[in-house]
């Protein structure tokens, strides 16, 4: 049975969803590898690390691999009492890897404690939201950086959707129908929903209160505007400053409570926010540090 939107699942402690991330972690699971759609600013990177930014990993895991980290970190005496979070995004999109299911089912098997959380663009939220309310997910971001189909088409070069490589317009205007009702659908279950969206100057600034006022009324409960990353086609763009930034967020915060703490976390990331440890593929050692050392 649908929880009704009065009954908000428990995110208490999210780092992410105005938590204390400076005493609460969360650990990323790369299992994720492909995406259905090409965004203008998005380069993904799998054996990466040195990279801090979404769409990079050091790589890409089974959900096999991925519950046995989950098992050494959480319990580990160094990880172990911060990790509250046990998320999924990317570095490709969640829904469009089988993955991404099987490994939230093993992580709920063996931690029911731990809150998962999952990052999308939501083009398949629609289809799926009733399998992720079936695995207990906890708290959803979707990145939606435009309203406007033709300012969509600027951001977005192309969707992969029901067998078919849209693009243009008519992939915009099916991503973005998508990503609305999947936040609406989602906020009916009583998740906890997180709206992303990229602040590229020149192309979305005008889109950022306009999509804070739709997803307000569709049940999200905070938004993260985060600044572009220049790089793929929009490598040449020069990123807001952070006054610019801080005067959008700001105003943006009269219509929707605004996350400000947001580190543009990898794929992969374990820790705190901003202090992200270094996972090494030796399993049972992080920053050179023994897990059960202590």
């Amino acid at each position: 049975m649908a929880t009704s939107c009065n009954e908000r699942k428990n995110i208490q402690g999210h780092p992410c969803f105005g938590g204390n991330h400076h005493k609460n972690g969360r650990m990323h699971l790369a299992v994720a590898p492909r995406c259905n759609i090409k965004c203008g600013y998005c380069s993904r990177r799998h054996d990466c690390a040195n990279e801090s930014r979404p769409g990079v990993a050091s790589r890409i895991l089974t959900p096999e691999e991925a519950i046995v980290k989950v098992r050494e970190v959480v319990t580990s005496n160094i990880l172990g009492p911060i990790i509250k979070v046990v998320g999924i995004a990317g570095p490709g999109d969640p829904l469009a890897n089988e993955e991404t299911f099987e490994t939230f089912r093993l992580v709920g098997a063996e931690f029911p404690h731990l809150m998962k959380c999952m990052s999308t663009n939501g083009l398949l939220l629609p289809e799926k939201i009733d399998l992720l309310e079936a695995l207990d997910l906890h708290s959803l971001t979707v990145t939606i950086n435009a309203l406007d189909p033709a300012v969509g088409a600027k951001i977005y070069r192309h969707i992969l959707y029901q067998g078919k490589k849209l693009t243009g317009s008519q992939a915009a205007e099916i991503l973005i129908a998508n990503q609305l009702e999947g936040v609406r659908r989602a906020a009916a279950y009583g998740m906890t929903v997180k709206v992303n969206t990229v602040y590229i100057p020149g192309v979305n600034e005008e889109q950022v209160p306009l999509i804070g006022t739709k997803v307000k009324e569709l049940g999200a409960s905070i938004m993260n505007v985060m600044p572009l990353i220049p790089q793929a086609e929009f490598a040449g763009v020069v990123p807001p400053t952070q006054a610019e930034l801080d005067a959008v967020r700001s105003a943006n915060e009269q219509i929707i409570g605004q996350f400000k703490h947001c580190r543009q976390c990898r794929a992969d990331a374990v820790g705190l926010i901003g202090q992200d440890v270094a996972y090494a593929e030796t399993a049972g050692t992080v920053n050179g540090q023994a897990l059960t050392a202590g």
